[in-house]
């Protein structure tokens, strides 16, 4: 493992998230979700996330997740994807979404 210094973590911007709306990514080549964010002052972003096994559509919106929002953009097919959606894999490798315990402001950086 790499160590980093601390400025190397500044530089990261892991911020809160709410899920305003999901919805089905057939397109994809892995099962996945295109989920729309709300990053408070940093905007509505949208992105894939594989996240189907633990998750259904209906019960997205309204969750807090935490998001890399410094990334550049990356397309994903015909999709551009604007953040990164954190999570761990579960024992069989499935995501599992990194969220807050207790709702926070949207755009809330992690320290």
């Amino acid at each position: 493992m790499e160590e980093i210094t601390w400025n190397d973590f500044e530089k990261v911007e892991l911020r809160v998230g709410t899920i305003l709306e999901a919805f089905e990514f057939p397109e994809a080549r892995r099962p996945a979700y295109k989920v729309k964010v709300d990053f408070g002052e940093f905007g509505i972003k949208m992105s894939s996330a594989q996240i189907t096994k633990h998750y259904s559509l209906d019960e997205l919106p309204g969750k807090q997740i935490v998001g890399v929002i410094n990334f550049p953009k990356k397309q994903i097919g015909k999709f551009m994807s604007e953040f990164l959606v954190t999570g761990f894999a579960d024992e069989n490798g499935d995501i599992v979404l990194t969220a807050v315990q207790s709702k926070v402001p949207n755009g809330s950086k992690l320290v």
